[in-house]
């Protein structure tokens, strides 16, 4: 063995303009003035990293929106919490989102907020005091749901929603799952039992919960299969449910005969986490399609996305009528 100090002066260099680049001045970002427009503000964000991941993903859901394929939006509960749904109700209005499949926590944030205009709990306070999870109202509400789901073979998503948009609650018109009926968006809840609170109320029934549930992944899964050619899949805020209920739904489509190439999926949340990463992002995507990775604040990045849509939408545009 030679342990000699390399001689250097054998290294072969080469001009630095033949070396290939990832960065170039061309991509960086710009200042915007005071009083600067949105536009202005969404044209100055540099085209590297997240900068590229927006308008990528922006494009996709426009392009999808063209070809008639779906958008659908997979969300948490952090996603409700954080006041998003004036945002996502005026995607429906657009065309910018197609369908909702949503987890048990939505559900139960949604209904709280069309019934009383607020929800939330303070949880440590009120595990201490026994008294977590058992507001009566959400628990007969969701619980009510699932069992007239189950009697008349309809999927929790569906009844929940049709029940808020045509009860008497004082704030149905800020419901998410209200507008989604209003604008004849399908909405699918899928529930882990003994994952939520109203699981644990006196009217909980485990056999019309899981009926509810099974309905709309079948439903689901429906719509995963026209995926295929340019649909979105978003997962907003879900870490381990709904990456796991998507990888089951390809996983069907796939075995079914359905071609699911040029599908492009996305993953938005506070922090990278396994599943989304593998099930979301990497497992379902071939070499057709895309995925994009959006890390941060729900309340910031998912109005900026909303933003970007329409600014890329209103440049397309200008570009399909410019002359020559």
């Amino acid at each position: 063995m030679d342990d000699r100090p390399f001689d250097l002066d054998r290294i072969r260099t080469f001009p630095l303009a033949e070396r290939p680049a990832k960065v170039r001045l061309a991509d960086f970002g710009t200042t915007v003035p005071a009083g600067a427009t949105l536009d202005q503000f969404l044209e100055s964000l540099p085209r590297i990293l997240a900068g590229r991941t927006l308008r990528g993903l922006a494009h996709a859901i426009i392009a999808a929106g063209s070809a008639g394929k779906p958008v659908i939006w997979a969300l948490g509960g952090h996603v409700v919490k954080v006041g998003l749904t004036p945002v996502l109700q005026s995607m429906m209005e657009r065309g910018r989102l197609q369908a909702l499949a949503v987890n048990g926590a939505v559900a139960i944030h949604d209904f709280e907020l069309a019934a009383v205009g607020r929800t939330s709990e303070d949880v440590g306070p009120q595990l201490a005091a026994g008294r977590f999870g058992m507001a009566a109202e959400t628990g007969r509400a969701l619980n009510e749901a699932a069992a007239e789901a189950a009697r008349e073979g309809r999927g929790l998503g569906e009844v929940l929603a049709r029940r808020i948009a045509e009860s008497d609650l004082p704030h149905r018109e800020r419901s998410l799952l209200a507008a989604a009926r209003r604008h004849g968006v399908p909405v699918t809840v899928h529930v882990a039992v003994g994952s939520d609170v109203v699981h644990a109320h006196p009217g909980a029934d485990g056999a019309a919960l899981g009926a509810a549930a099974h309905i709309d992944f079948r439903r689901l899964i429906s719509m995963v299969t026209g995926l295929g050619g340019g649909g979105v899949w978003i997962n907003c805020g879900s870490a381990v449910l709904l990456p796991e209920v998507f990888l089951k739904a390809v996983a069907v489509a796939g075995n079914t005969g359905h071609d699911l190439s040029g599908m492009v999926t996305a993953d938005l949340d506070m922090q990278r986490h396994y599943r989304p990463a593998e099930n979301v992002l990497r497992r379902p995507v071939g070499p057709a399609g895309r995925s994009y990775s959006l890390t941060g604040h729900h309340e910031i990045n998912v109005p900026l996305l909303a933003a970007a849509i329409e600014w890329c939408s209103r440049r397309e545009n200008q570009e399909a009528v410019r002359p020559g």
